[in-house]
């Protein structure tokens, strides 16, 4: 029963993840609630690895949109290690689309959408469960993606 209570939790910090990057709902308090001390967030534009200064990254990444809507798969929790009663590590996988509404004005299509792959890793720590590692594989996509980073009005 350890496996099943662990899996849920670990799949639920995905969840939060990517609703909360939908509401906006990003500071230093939510970093903590659920990545570790070294956390790696890792997507193919870019990556940030460490809870200082993740929320901020996070919303500098998010501001080149009006808005966003994450749609995730339940995820898929496997063992990591702690074969023997209560898991301390579990791996995870999910499919995801993104849609990622342009501000007004910003070009002639205004979503740009990607179909992902996220793998992951959770980790038992004092505090109960915390992502240690999300990365992002970009599938497919339609749209237009933002410009550069230093191309944004």
């Amino acid at each position: 029963m350890e496996y099943e209570s662990a899996a849920a939790e670990a799949a639920g910090l995905l969840d939060r993840y990517l609703i909360d990057l939908d509401d906006q709902k990003i500071d230093d308090e939510w970093a903590r609630s659920l990545f570790t001390e070294d956390a790696l967030v890792e997507f193919p534009m870019s990556r940030h690895r460490g809870l200082s200064g993740l929320a901020d990254w996070h919303r500098a990444a998010l501001s080149a949109f009006a808005g966003t809507q994450h749609l995730g798969s339940p995820a898929v929790v496997d063992r990591a290690g702690g074969e023997d009663g209560e898991p301390d590590r579990l791996l995870l996988r999910a499919n995801l689309q993104s849609t990622h509404v342009h501000h007004p004005g910003a070009g002639e299509h205004p979503l740009f959408t990607t179909g992902t792959f996220v793998n992951g890793e959770a980790r038992r720590t004092p505090d109960g469960w915390r992502l240690c590692t999300l990365r992002f594989r970009v599938v497919w996509t339609t749209g237009t993606p933002p410009p550069p980073s230093g191309a944004r009005r």
